[in-house]
This record gives structure tokens, C-alpha cells and sequence, in this order.
């Protein structure tokens, strides 16, 4: 796992250390740990932790504070990389490192600009992650959302990661649901048409229903009164899902998503996928029959029962397409199949599980992000959805009230697998109460701050041209900590398949820059009104800020320092598919 190119720095010289002991004998490590650093509990106590000698301790049979000790007496580099170098009981190292050695992270950054923070330890592996996947059998909602800002994020993480990445949409386009969908339109068409119709107890009862319905009307007039019941459902439902397919995509693509691929899980039934797969699961017999239906024998792979893939009446299960449709995604080579769920078909997993080891893979070949119901609140009331009755909340309404951005960043802001409050008061404000904004105004900030010098024909310079070591003060320092371990982050949101991780992330470093810029000049006297006027995310200019003077040195370090936080920003927010604007 990454850590950070100065963490990097420091693992290195204390691996070296270790290996310099070992060659002259004073321990014998069999095997070289991995040098894992941390950020100790307590700013007083150093930059960074390690525990490396507690876990040496029992194959070299020492305490841990002696083989720390041994640690530090061998540290080539510790004049040059640490301010400070303490052991704390039983044998923590903690290390308090050069302020210049900081500033590499800044060069770091210039260097790599929107590359920084990304990596090589995807390999090229290639990925499917398959997520959205709605019934075309209505408009987007809230939770659709949620799952939508999920999947992109992991697919942009996985990218920035070194993976090949194909993003995919399932559509489930055969079934009972879109049966349903066919009686609902053709039943809302025949009251248009001054018929007398029955609606189905399941069907879709939502506004939209009687506006495809219209739009039937329109284009066919009166037409499908003259056709079989079964043909004009069946026009119905055709026209239905071109329509309702078509708003998915547009919602999505106005949400800022696209698809590189669309998969259908009619064409499957269409091509003999469905049969096939069934086949093959006979000839190993991993499917059996019983009382009148066929089963998927998949408690053989640690599923808790077997599953059946065929009704006695001959109508395939869910399950049964979804076999065929995995086994079609192992077919095309991917090295990990990601799915992004709703969390009610948590029980979904062990099964599709089961179904890839029952092709010779490991369990592990999949993996599934389940993705909780959003509780939209309105005024501190919550707003009650259902999708049967047509009284669901559409993500079209939410980005028409609040923005693409701002629903995106809330929807990725905690934990997919937990339930998201969704506060569209909150997501308007101009506030730092307000997250999305929050994170958003320091780019937006610098931005200002950037224009504010030049405009003065004040010298903006880059990490390489700045005197960087003028960044000695605590604040400084803790900024730039906290850009080091941007890397650490990304990579880490994308291992364990946690976008929410690099938006906590970003609101971080957003909560060090603003304090920042209220506390401390970054350009002379009155320089600097234009940026700081009427801000609302911190209160007026603090006297220690109106009395500290800068030099054109410092003015340039802290300018500098700037220009790195609003790469890294923007870096974060375009791995979170978020736009990190100029002015706001």
C-alpha cells in the first residue's frame, strides 16, 4: 500500500536500518517486515508512528523497546530526515521529521499534477463494474442516484489505480416486471381512449405511466384498439421501454455518467444463454430436479440452501439470468467483477457466489458493494417513496433542486453501506456547514486568491520556484502532511472499494485550508481583499492575520503552497466525478 512519498522516505531508511543490523548480526530477521507508518494519536508525540519492533519482537525473542533501540542506533539518514526520534513503551517509534522534508511532497505534486495520488498496483487488471442497473420500468430515484455516484466513483478510483476498467449497465428487460409495465401503459392508453380497463393490482400507478401512455396515443392514435390483447400489451411495453430507457440514459448522462457498455438481460433469454448455462450445470451435477422445478445446487460453494433456477411452470427464475449473465462477464476475461447493489439483495451474494466458484473461480472473482436507501429529508421532515404508487422522489428532481455535484457529493460522503440523510436544505446552502461546498469554495478560493496576484503582478509560483523552506509553521506543516497522504487515500478508497473515504478525505483538507487562509497573510497588505471579502465560510480576518507581515519570499512559498492543495482538491473531486469549480 501506498503511504506517501515522504512516508516512503522514512519506511525506507528504518527498512535500511533493519538490514544494516541484520548484516552485522545483531538481529537475525528470517524475514523483512513490511514497514507500516501511522499517524501517531497525539500531534506532540511526532509525524509518524511505527510499531515495526513489537512485531519483531517474538522471532527475535527481545523486547520491543530494546529492538526499537537497535532500530534507531542504525538509522544512516537520521541527521538528515528527523528533527526528533523518541521511543514511547513498549516500543513505538515516534518520529518527528525535518520541516524541508515536507516540501518534497509539494514538488511531488508539481510533478505529477493530475496524476498525483495515482498508482500501478491495479497491473492493467481488468475490471467490470456493473452498476445502476435499474428496471426500465421508470425515472431514476434517489437510491438509483446513490448507487450511480457509487459505481462511477469506483470506476474512476480503479482507473486512477492502475486497472482497465469497463463500466456496465445491466438492463432488466425480461421478466414479470416488464410484463407489468406493458398491461400498466396499455391500461392508462385504454382510459384515453375512453375504454373501460382494469388496473392491474402490481402495476406501475406513477404519473409517468400516463404520460408514456399519452405519448402511445399520440404516435398510434387509436390503432391498438383494433389489435389482440396480447399485441397491443405488447406494442405497449415496446414502446414503454424505448421511452423509459431513454430517460435513464438522459438522466444519467445529465448526472454526469455514461455507460461504456449496456447489456441486456433479454438478449440472453433471445440467444439460448439462459438454457445453455443450465446445461452445463447439469453435466457437472450442480443442477438437480425437484418437485417439478430445477435447482442450482449452490450449497455446495457455502451458499446456505440451493436455489431454484426454473419454476414447475417453466418460467426461469431471476437467478437463472443472472447465471448467464456472470458467466458471460467470466467469459470475457475480466480478472474481478464488480457489482453495485441495493442492500436488500444482501442475501443475493452468497448465491452469485457460489455461482462463480461453480465455474472455477475463487469467490473472491466477485465482489459486491451494497448501496443503502437514501431517507430524503425536506424541512426536517422525511419525504416517504414508493415506487408502485408513483410516489417516489426522481434523482432528476433532487439535481433540478440541488445540483449534480452537490447530490453526488452527498451521496458519497458516508459509507455506501449505511443509510444516507439526505438534507436538501443543507445541499443548498452557501455555507460550511454545507460539505460539498465546503470542498468546492478551497478550490474555487484559490482560484480567487490566484487571480487577486496576478492582477497585483505579484509573482505566482510553482513548488520548483518558491523558496519552500520558508514553510516552517505549524499550520503550514499540517497542510502539507495532509497533502502527503492523498496517495495513501485514493488508493486505499479503491482497494476496499470505498469512495466515501476520499470525500471524508477532502472535507479534511478543506477544514485545514480555510482555517488557514483566516489565520495567516499569504499576499501583502490589501492585496488580498478581492478573496476574502463577504466569504461565508470563515468569519472576518483574525487581528494576528491583519498584523503578520510576509515577505515576497514567504508570500511566494504560501502561494505555492496554495496552488499544490487546489491540485490535490481538484485531483480528489475528479476521482469522485465532482467538478471542482473556478469561481462560485
Amino acid at each position: 500500500m501506498a503511504q506517501g512519498v515522504v512516508q516512503d522516505k522514512v519506511a525506507d531508511a528504518l527498512a535500511a536500518a533493519l538490514r544494516l543490523a541484520q548484516q552485522r548480526g545483531i538481529l537475525k530477521i528470517e524475514q523483512m517486515p513490511v514497514i507500516n507508518l501511522e499517524a501517531p494519536k497525539r500531534p506532540e508525540w511526532g509525524d509518524v508512528s511505527c510499531t515495526v519492533a513489537m512485531s519483531l519482537s517474538a522471532s527475535e525473542r527481545r523486547p520491543p523497546f530494546e529492538i526499537a533501540q537497535i532500530i534507531v542506533d542504525h538509522i544512516q539518514e537520521r541527521e538528515a530526515l528527523f528533527a526528533r526520534v523518541d521511543i514511547a513503551r513498549p516500543g513505538f517509534l515516534n518520529l518527528t521529521l525535518k520541516p524541508d522534508l515536507w516540501t518534497e511532497v509539494l514538488r511531488h505534486i508539481e510533478t505529477q499534477r493530475a496524476e498525483y495520488g495515482h498508482s500501478r498496483i491495479g497491473q492493467g487488471r481488468r475490471v467490470l463494474v456493473e452498476y445502476v442497473s435499474a428496471n426500465p420500468t421508470g425515472p431514476l430515484h434517489v437510491g438509483h442516484g446513490r448507487g450511480a455516484a457509487v459505481g462511477q466513483a469506483l470506476v474512476r478510483l480503479l482507473r486512477a489505480t492502475g486497472h482497465e476498467v469497463v463500466s456496465e449497465y445491466y438492463i432488466n428487460d425480461a421478466g414479470r416486471q416488464m410484463k407489468l409495465l406493458g398491461v400498466s401503459v396499455l391500461t392508462r392508453y385504454l382510459e384515453l381512449c375512453g375504454q373501460t380497463a382494469s388496473f392491474p393490482e402490481d402495476g406501475y400507478q406513477g404519473e409517468y405511466i400516463r404520460a408514456v401512455a399519452a405519448r402511445v396515443k399520440a404516435e398510434h392514435g387509436m390503432a391498438l384498439l383494433s389489435l389482440p390483447a396480447s399485441d397491443a400489451e405488447q406494442r405497449s411495453k415496446e414502446f414503454a421501454y424505448r421511452e423509459l430507457l431513454a430517460l435513464i440514459r438522459q438522466d444519467l448522462e445529465t448526472f454526469g455518467i455514461t455507460f461504456e457498455s449496456w447489456f441486456s438481460e433479454a438478449s440472453l433469454l433471445a440467444s439460448g444463454a439462459v438454457e445453455q448455462v443450465l446445461h452445463e450445470l447439469r453435466t457437472r451435477d450442480l443442477l438437480f430436479d425437484q418437485e417439478g422445478a430445477q435447482w442450482f445446487r449452490s450449497s455446495a460453494y457455502g451458499d446456505e440452501k440451493d436455489r431454484v433456477v426454473r419454476k414447475r411452470e417453466g418460467e426461469y427464475t431471476y437467478l437463472a439470468s443472472d447465471i448467464a449473465y456472470h458467466r458471460d462477464k467470466l467469459r470475457r476475461g475480466f480478472d474481478l467483477l464488480v457489482d453495485v447493489w441495493g442492500a436488500d439483495h444482501h442475501g443475493y451474494i452468497p448465491r452469485m457466489q457460489a455461482v462463480v466458484q461453480a465455474y472455477g473461480y475463487p469467490k473472491e472473482r466477485l465482489r459486491v458493494v451494497l448501496v443503502q436507501m437514501v431517507n430524503l429529508l425536506r424541512g426536517g421532515r422525511k419525504v416517504e417513496m414508493s415506487k408502485r404508487a408513483g410516489e417516489f422522489i426522481t434523482l432528476r428532481e433532487v439535481m433540478d433542486e440541488v445540483g449534480a455535484d452537490a447530490a453526488k457529493f452527498f451521496f458519497l460522503m458516508r459509507d455506501s453501506s449505511t443509510h444516507l440523510d439526505f438534507d436538501l436544505e443543507l445541499a443548498k446552502q452557501q455555507s460550511q456547514e454545507n460539505p460539498v461546498y465546503y470542498v468546492q469554495y478551497a478550490h474555487a478560493r484559490i482560484s480567487s486568491l490566484l487571480r487577486v496576484a496576478a492582477s497585483r503582478g505579484i509573482d505566482c509560483p510553482l513548488p520548483s520556484q518558491a523558496d519552500l523552506n520558508l514553510l516552517a509553521d505549524p499550520d503550514e506543516l499540517a497542510i502539507i502532511r495532509k497533502l502527503s497522504v492523498f496517495p495513501v487515500v485514493l488508493e486505499a478508497s479503491a482497494v476496499e472499494l470505498e469512495p466515501h473515504r476520499m470525500a471524508y478525505y477532502l472535507r479534511e483538507l478543506a477544514g485545514l485550508v480555510h482555517p488557514f487562509y483566516n489565520k495567516h497573510r499569504i499576499l501583502p497588505p490589501m492585496a488580498d481583499l478581492e478573496a476574502t471579502t463577504a466569504d461565508p465560510t470563515e468569519p472576518p480576518a483574525s487581528t494576528s492575520r491583519n498584523s503578520e507581515a510576509v515577505s515576497p519570499g514567504l508570500t511566494g512559498a504560501r502561494l505555492a503552497l496554495m496552488w499544490s492543495v487546489q491540485q490535490v482538491v481538484r485531483n480528489g473531486l475528479t476521482v469522485l466525478g465532482v467538478s471542482a469549480p473556478e469561481q462560485m
